[in-house]
């Protein structure tokens, strides 16, 4: 064990040629990242998962109750044990074979078994009131530590000259703000891993599970090899447009067309003008070339600056389907009205219609192909398939 731990903090790959970790080492003088630091962050992950449950049940679900969000979710499917063995242990979407089989055996009509199938997958669905108080929640914690970022890096010499972030490295003292502010970013997104089990479950729960893990390895990666400046401009800038995503998803809950379509624009804005803009002109620029040049590099330096490449290349896919979402809400503008959120996928559960009302006009739902965008970081993944009405 012992050989490994000597293996995993090798000096030459994780500090700059000749610096060692005992230079490294806190002192009376001046504090540096240490990395059981780091520790800090899972019991902190857990006291923002109770202040999420203290925030949902008192504050966002008045609110939502005030904007006149219902409580109850859809409505349930009428019991049949013939049913529900297939939908549990068969199939949730019957194709049209079974479909009239069913409808022999059970002698029901082929659009009323369809009708119990779709009112019972949509039972296994979060209410909307449920997925409004989810998101009041992310937009709450997304402002508060964009703000925070922005008045803590108001304070210092990078943000206005990226080359202080290489001045002196790795000797930059941490002060007890930034210090703050990593373990807080940190701790978040470990409460994000740890109630994705307790959350609305989505489709791309594997992908977004990678992407918070992910990104809890380059913070901690980062902070372990002092690289916390530029991780701070990393954080803040990628802070910018998560909070409007999240206001614009409570805006579609609450019904509020225009301002979910203001709402959208403005995040669509952000997001491309910072993640194509201001990302590779000033993160990679300072990372590539400035550190390049002042500090020169090293084995981390390559992982590091690798996995921020990489970032940049997500970053691009990412803008291309809002970009789609936005053309596509457009052209759909042009025959009435149109909501990008639509196009989310965990409002997906919204767009299926399990009310007798809507069955029994006889309106065939079409079905169309478009990109979807989900939560935390603006995180974007493939199309889905969507019901319209």
């Amino acid at each position: 064990m012992a050989g490994i731990l000597a293996w995993f903090w090798n000096e030459r790959f994780w500090l700059p040629h000749n610096v060692t970790w005992a230079d490294l080492k806190s002192t009376a003088e001046g504090s540096f990242p240490q990395a059981p630091d780091l520790y800090l962050a899972l019991p902190l992950a857990l006291c923002i998962l109770l202040a999420r449950l203290v925030f949902q049940r008192f504050v966002a679900r008045p609110c939502a109750l005030s904007l006149k969000i219902q409580a109850n979710g859809p409505q349930r499917a009428q019991p049949n044990a013939i049913l529900e063995k297939v939908f549990t242990a068969i199939t949730k979407h019957p194709d049209e074979k079974r479909l009239e089989g069913l409808s022999k055996q059970l002698d029901w009509d082929v659009h009323t078994i369809q009708r119990w199938f779709r009112q019972r997958r949509n039972h296994e669905k979060p209410s909307v009131l449920t997925k409004f108080c989810e998101s009041m929640w992310k937009f709450t914690f997304y402002l508060y530590i964009f703000s925070y970022g922005v008045r803590f890096l108001q304070k210092v010499p990078w943000l206005w000259d990226t080359r202080h972030c290489w001045y002196s490295y790795p000797y930059q003292p941490l002060p007890s703000d930034l210090h703050y502010y990593y373990i807080v970013e940190l701790a978040f997104y470990w409460s994000l891993i740890f109630s994705q089990f307790t959350d609305i479950k989505r489709k791309d729960f594997a992908i977004m599970f990678l992407h918070h893990t992910a990104t809890v390895a380059l913070l901690m990666f980062s902070y372990i090899n002092n690289m916390v400046r530029v991780g701070t401009l990393v954080m803040c800038l990628h802070d910018a447009s998560d909070f409007l995503l999240e206001a614009a998803k409570m805006a579609n809950y609450a019904k509020c067309q225009r301002l979910c379509e203001l709402l959208f624009v403005i995040f669509s804005l952000v997001f491309i003008s910072t993640r194509l803009g201001l990302y590779p002109i000033w993160i990679l620029n300072t990372t590539l070339f400035e550190s390049w040049e002042i500090v020169g590099p090293y084995p981390s330096w390559w992982v590091f600056n690798l996995l921020l490449l990489l970032l940049q290349l997500l970053h691009s896919f990412w803008s291309y389907l809002i970009v789609r979402i936005a053309c596509r809400a457009l052209a759909r503008g042009k025959s009435g009205k149109w909501n990008p959120l639509h196009a989310l996928k965990d409002d997906q559960s919204d767009i299926e219609s399990s009310s007798d009302e809507e069955d029994s006009s006889g309106s065939a739902a079409s079905r169309r192909y478009m990109g979807a965008t989900n939560g935390t970081n603006g995180y974007l993944s493939g199309g889905v398939y969507l019901e319209e009405h």
